[in-house]
């Protein structure tokens, strides 16, 4: 076991974030993962490697530590640290500045912050809609989508939508294919006038029974013979319809999403 620390200044989304890549590239390691934000005084950095250093003692390992930190003394403080310290902003912000030939602003909570009111509104408008269209109960909104999701019960739709609108402010909205699509093989009337916006998700029978048993383990939600049925009606009826999709099984929230924007040509209002 290795402990890997995140510290920031600010929420820990970076540090975690290129942490969490690295770290993750070194397959038969295991892990703790902690997370310690808004250090953003001496004091709270003292304390933060204090606990860290006290902890050392009995592990027989040396930690890992991410750390962002904009303040040149709390850096400092940081560096006492007793482990590998891994100083992003070190790493990646002085090539920068020679490159550019530009000094760093040094403000801190500019990646995650409000300091874009815009760009924050609209990410909280896209994760309302989507919220307000999912699972087909509201179609009357989707000439506002700029994709809509298809899949069967648990492939992914609703998580993938969030992210979405959460990351890129893409207003998402998804709609469940039910036993009546299944059994005809066609999509609803009501998504006849945006199927240049329509998308599926598909996945693997096994993976979908593991998640299914995890909400409602008895009757034939579960079972693995209406599960491959599902399955297999969804994805002839993706391709009878000319609507590409994606298999979700081994795939991450944010893989899922990438290859949604990869594949239909959706533009993102803005990055993370």
């Amino acid at each position: 076991m290795r402990f890997v620390y995140f510290l920031s200044d600010q929420t820990g989304v970076t540090a975690e974030t290129l942490g969490h890549s690295l770290i993750t590239q070194f397959d038969g390691q295991d892990f703790q993962q902690v997370t310690l934000p808004f250090i953003d005084n001496e004091d709270k950095a003292k304390e933060a490697v204090l606990r860290i250093n006290s902890s050392n003692k009995e592990q027989s390992n040396k930690p890992i530590i991410f750390s962002t930190f904009i303040s040149e003394e709390l850096r400092e403080i940081v560096k006492e640290v007793d482990g590998l310290h891994l100083d992003i902003f070190d790493v990646f912000l002085e090539p920068l500045e020679n490159e550019l030939k530009l000094k760093s602003t040094k403000k801190s909570g500019l990646a995650h912050g409000m300091s874009d009111a815009n760009t924050y509104m609209k990410r909280i408008e896209a994760t309302n809609y989507a919220l307000s269209n999912d699972d087909g109960g509201v179609t009357r909104h989707y000439d506002k989508a700029d994709i809509i999701l298809l899949g069967i019960s648990r492939s992914g739709k609703t998580p993938t939508c969030l992210y979405l609108a959460l990351q890129y402010g893409i207003y998402a909205a998804n709609f469940p294919l039910t036993d009546e699509e299944l059994e005809n093989g066609a999509i609803p009337k009501s998504l006849n006038p945006h199927r240049k916006k329509l998308f599926g998700l598909t996945i693997s029978a096994d993976r979908l029974r593991q998640i299914r048993k995890e909400r409602r383990a008895i009757g034939n939600y579960a079972s693995i013979k209406q599960i491959s049925y599902e399955i297999r009606e969804a994805e002839k009826l993706y391709v009878k319809n000319s609507i590409k999709f994606v298999d979700t099984s081994e795939l991450s929230i944010e893989e899922i999403s990438g290859k949604i924007l990869e594949k239909t040509g959706v533009q993102r209002r803005f990055r993370p």
